[in-house]
Formats: C-alpha cells, sequence, structure tokens
C-alpha cells in the first residue's frame, strides 16, 4: 500500500512540475488569441443556434450591430492582430509548442498561421516543431496541403478542399465543392495513415462537405479551369 502511495505522489509530483515548467503567462496570452481565432469563425457555423451566437458576441465582446454590419471583415481584422501578436511570440521564443505552453495551447500559433497570409513564410517552422513533437505531424501536413493549393500545385494528404461559384453548361448558376487535386492519388490513404490521420480521403471529404458529397478526383488542370471560371 505505501509502494502505491508514494508511486501515485511521485506521478503527482511529476504533473506538477512539468505544469510549473510552463510558460503561464505565454499559455495565457496563447489561449485568449486561439479563443478570438475560433469564436468569431464559430459565428458562421450553420449550424449554430441563434441563442448559441449571441453569447459568442457576448463572450467576444463583438457588438451586434457591427456584426452585421462588418460579417467576415471582422474575422479579417482580428487575423490581422493576431498574426502580429503570433509574429512577436515566434520571435522571442520560436514556435511556442507543448514542451513552452503545454497542450491544447500548442494549436493557438498553428491556427493563427493556417488563417493567414505567411504559411510560406513559417512552414518550415510549422516542420520543425512537428519533427520535434512539439504539434502532432497532422497538422504539419494539413499546413502543407493548404500552401500547395494557395501556390496552384496537388496537395498530398487531400486535406484540403475548395467551394466555387461557376456556370453549368446550361449557363445556370451553380455551387461546386471539391477536394482540391492529390498527388499520387492511387497512394493518398496509406500517405494519410503514415501521417497520423485516420480517415481516408473519401471520409475525410464527407466530414467537410456533408455526408451526402461524393468524392470525385479533380485534376489540377480541371481545378484551374474552374477556378478560371469561377462568378466574382
Amino acid at each position: 500500500m505505501r509502494k502505491i502511495f508514494l508511486l501515485l505522489f511521485g506521478i503527482s509530483m511529476l504533473l506538477v512540475n512539468a505544469q510549473q515548467k510552463l510558460n503561464q503567462a505565454l499559455k495565457k496570452e496563447l489561449d485568449e488569441i486561439m479563443k478570438v481565432d475560433q469564436g468569431y469563425r464559430m459565428l458562421f457555423d450553420s449550424e449554430i443556434t441563434p441563442e448559441k451566437r449571441d453569447q459568442l458576441l457576448k463572450d467576444l465582446n463583438i457588438d451586434v450591430e457591427e456584426f452585421k454590419k462588418k460579417s467576415w471583415q471582422l474575422v479579417a481584422e482580428h487575423d490581422s492582430l493576431n498574426m502580429k501578436k503570433i509574429e512577436n511570440i515566434i520571435s522571442q521564443y520560436g514556435y511556442p509548442g507543448k514542451t513552452l505552453v503545454g497542450e491544447p495551447t500548442n494549436q493557438a500559433a498553428w491556427y493563427v498561421i493556417q488563417h493567414s497570409k505567411k504559411i510560406g513564410k513559417y512552414l518550415p517552422l510549422i516542420k520543425d516543431a512537428g519533427k520535434k513533437k512539439e504539434i502532432p505531424f497532422t497538422w504539419v501536413a494539413i499546413m502543407e496541403d493548404r500552401y500547395l493549393m494557395y501556390e496552384n500545385k496537388e496537395q498530398i494528404y487531400g486535406t484540403q478542399g475548395k467551394g466555387e461559384m461557376t456556370k453549368d453548361k446550361d449557363g445556370k448558376e451553380v455551387f461546386i465543392n471539391f477536394i482540391w487535386p492529390v498527388k499520387d492519388l492511387k497512394n493518398v490513404d496509406k500517405r494519410r495513415k503514415e501521417a497520423g490521420f485516420t480517415s481516408t480521403v473519401e471520409e475525410n471529404a464527407k466530414k467537410m462537405f456533408g455526408n451526402d458529397f461524393k468524392y470525385e478526383p479533380y485534376t489540377l488542370k480541371q481545378a484551374l479551369e474552374l477556378r478560371n471560371k469561377t462568378i466574382k
């Protein structure tokens, strides 16, 4: 019994020591950044209830009339502010991973970079954080796929989807969702498994676009042609 007590005491002390080693002030700052990043996006979730949206507006200190007027512009404004904060943090600490701020706070910088136009600049940093296990490798894969899509190149892991407003053969306006073209498609699920994903590319597509979505692979040529025909 005494041995069990000592073992449990030792484990608890290790957990306490690990917690104490975290940069609590930085953790608090990043938690607030992630709250804003995710909270603003939840406001536009098609499944959010009016009550939940009202509570979010209150929690984020957003004026209802301002939200109605600016809509997604508010998200863009706060994304820009968050990116400046994250860049300052990175310049001082490097990537704020789980060793420095714990989990899930180690997601905060990743989210802000993922929602920015600076993925190309920080992708090497993200890859290094993944190599050091400061973040899961799946996050590295998701960001690399997004970067490749922005560069009009084939993605590797099939994590990114697009939606484009275009016209069908009869000239009628239609909105099309599709998975951005994937390099070496026949081996994508093998790569996904090796990267740590638990779903296939088709299963992931349904998570993004709904259970009724039918995955139809696009070539890069088809995707770029569709983008060029997009109705602005």
